[in-house]
């Protein structure tokens, strides 16, 4: 990817980063504020859609995570294809760090989350809420530093988020899923069908690939897998190449999509997600098993399980340290991996479905990603301070 696209891409999520703070600020004076009922009267209101007998009834907040939630997951997929066909994850030597350090920033995490409600088997259904990292946030913490920070740093913390989401993709898959019908699934699998054949027959034109994928979304939907994941398999199906001109469907499609999820889908999804009742809240509150193992599991699991990969990886010649890095920088990358906002807060609405843990869960994601964020740009911070011979000292 050239240079200036790369940056140009950073600047864009550091903006989208912005927009998400300010809609999920904006949904906690809500929810703290004489508007309240009216916040979640707006969650609350139904939505139907409806053909024949065939109908999808949800209240705001579900056609939000469900629906919205399904165009992410598209952008991510998208992404994730193009970074492994052609970008910054097309070798083994680009991928190897950011895959181990977003498996070690997954699984310490939820050990501590596990060892903090070991007690509690109902609070358990939680373990993977602090596995995950938001990018949105992350970059844009680092865009506060501006150009000092090295290219190459931005460039493994997005792919280490993107590997995070990978994985939360599959944990969502596996974990998070209800009761399967059959008959959806094998029309989903006819829906997958079709749109491998308009791959293969070397369809380039967006539009049919899009009309089957909502098919294929609500196949999905109804067949007890979540919804979201529809978003992922259809972005495996559009076209690298072979549009008109030379383009790259997928691309142009990336391309056109990023602006709509940093500044609709996002905000709207935190705006949506972040209102927690601070009614009651003592600082007792943050000592609950759920909020502080999800606190901690941000802040402390993250930094540990990708910084130690990071030593062992690099110390062992496994792999190289990134250009004009230090360790210190490093530890930064790894701080600010804990900042899990919105996939956190996703994989909490999914693990407890009536609710009961919302605020203790959202106070764990809120204050363990706050917290990392001010470490990591106190981190930052102290390590482009330091000199040149410093970063020279870290690669040998």
């Amino acid at each position: 990817m050239p240079l200036s696209l790369l940056r140009a891409f950073f600047r864009l999520e550091a903006a989208g980063g912005i927009v998400l703070v300010l809609a999920s600020a904006a949904a906690i004076w809500a929810a703290n504020s004489s508007l309240a009922p009216y916040y979640q009267a707006f969650l609350d209101l139904r939505a139907e859609v409806r053909i024949g007998d065939l109908a999808i009834a949800k209240p705001l907040l579900l056609w939000i995570n469900d629906g919205l939630m399904a165009i992410f997951f598209f952008l991510v997929g998208l992404e994730m294809k193009r970074e492994f066909r052609e970008g910054e994850l097309s070798t083994r030597s680009q991928v190897l760090l950011p895959a181990v350090a977003a498996v070690g920033g997954m699984a310490v995490p939820a050990a501590i989350y596990v060892a903090m409600n070991a007690g509690e088997p109902e609070n358990l259904s939680g373990w993977a809420i602090p596995s995950a990292t938001d990018i949105a946030f992350a970059l844009g913490v680092l865009s506060v530093l501006g150009s000092r920070v090295p290219v190459s740093l931005k460039v493994l913390l997005t792919a280490i988020a993107i590997f995070d989401d990978l994985g939360a993709i599959v944990i969502i898959a596996l974990f998070y899923s209800g009761a399967l019908s059959a008959f959806s699934l094998a029309l989903a699998g006819v829906a997958l069908g079709v749109l491998a054949a308009l791959n293969l027959l070397g369809v380039t034109h967006r539009a049919p690939y899009i009309l089957v994928g909502l098919v294929l979304w609500v196949c999905v939907l109804k067949s007890g897998v979540h919804a979201t994941l529809a978003g992922v398999l259809l972005a495996m199906a559009i076209p690298m190449g072979g549009g008109e001109g030379g383009s790259s469907p997928l691309k142009e499609t990336e391309h056109d999509l990023h602006p709509w999820v940093a500044f609709a889908v996002l905000p709207l999804f935190g705006f949506a997600n972040a209102g927690v009742s601070l009614a009651g809240v003592t600082w007792g509150s943050l000592l609950e098993p759920v909020t502080l193992g999800v606190g901690l599991g941000l802040l402390i699991g993250k930094q540990v399980g990708v910084f130690g990969v990071f030593l062992l990886a690099i110390r062992s010649g496994l792999a190289p340290m990134p250009s004009g890095a230090n360790w210190l920088q490093l530890y930064g990358v790894a701080v600010l991996c804990g900042i899990g906002f919105t996939m956190s807060l996703f994989i909490g609405g999914l693990s407890w479905e009536d609710g009961r843990f919302d605020a203790p869960l959202r106070m764990g994601v809120l204050t363990g990603s706050v917290m990392a964020a001010i470490l990591g740009l106190v981190v930052f911070a102290l390590a482009l301070a330091k000199p040149v011979a410093a970063v020279e000292e870290g690669e040998n």
